[in-house]
């Protein structure tokens, strides 16, 4: 199902110009190979003052199944933060990978992947919000998928993941329009990072003909810094290119 396109991508960052000179970053789901690969780049750019990364392994914890857990993690954070970067989500989840026809649809592995994919991330939007700046351009954008996109499904299969993956995206559209009456200057984007190399791919493409985690995450950076703060949110791929929702 994954295709990789132009994997000779760049692998340099510009400075994120637009969070200014000394900004804070806050990226959460940071054990996985993109959300590495986040906070390696934002500790190389100068013009990031601290990068802070939280998973289920570090100090402090949070689960996506455990809003407990987020809401912990947020009390033992000192804030404001200018960029906050969602680098959760899982196609594989207990060992089950994605349907490919509708004969394979059960109860048990749908909820699992809404509770992975859509409502944990919610309830992250939910707490991690707040802790983002108000009178400055702020950014939190959350790694999607392009086969979330209704518009572009041509193949179907993988009903669990697209479906919440959809879902997630109707979120981060809601939450964009809320968050303007409050945040003006805020900016989300829902973000298709590619087909990366990692253990979320491996079972499906080789690593050969992907993405290395760097080359992604260098063009969703550069596509971030150039978006505009709207009463909406952005879908766009690690190129720059918009995707139609």
């Amino acid at each position: 199902m994954p295709i990789c396109q132009d994997h000779h991508w760049r692998e340099d960052i510009d400075v994120l110009k637009s969070l200014g000179t000394s900004y804070r970053a806050l990226v959460l789901g940071a054990s996985g190979a993109l959300g590495r690969a986040f906070v390696e780049a934002l500790q190389a750019d100068v013009a990031c003052a601290e990068v802070v990364g939280l998973s289920r392994s570090s100090h402090p914890a949070f689960r996506l199944e455990d809003e407990a857990s987020m809401a912990a993690a947020v009390a033992s954070l000192q804030g404001p933060f200018h960029l906050i970067i969602d680098a959760t989500g899982s196609l594989t989840i207990d060992g089950q990978g994605p349907e490919k026809h509708m004969g394979a649809l059960n109860a048990a592995q749908l909820a699992r992947a809404f509770e992975v994919n859509t409502i944990g991330p919610a309830l992250l939007l939910k707490h991690f919000v707040p802790l983002l700046v108000t009178e400055q351009r702020s950014i939190y954008a959350k790694l999607s998928a392009r086969v979330g996109s209704i518009s572009d499904n041509r193949k179907g299969g993988w009903y669990g993941y697209r479906a919440a993956k959809a879902a997630l995206n109707m979120v981060l559209q809601t939450a964009a329009i809320e968050s303007a009456r409050k945040r003006p200057q805020m900016l989300i984007a829902a973000m298709q990072p590619g087909t990366v190399a990692s253990s979320l791919s491996a079972p499906f493409v080789a690593a050969q003909d992907c993405l290395t985690p760097a080359q992604s995450v260098a063009g969703l950076l550069n596509a971030l810094d150039v978006l505009p703060a709207q009463a909406a949110a952005h879908f766009v791929d690690y190129t720059g290119a918009a995707i139609a929702w």
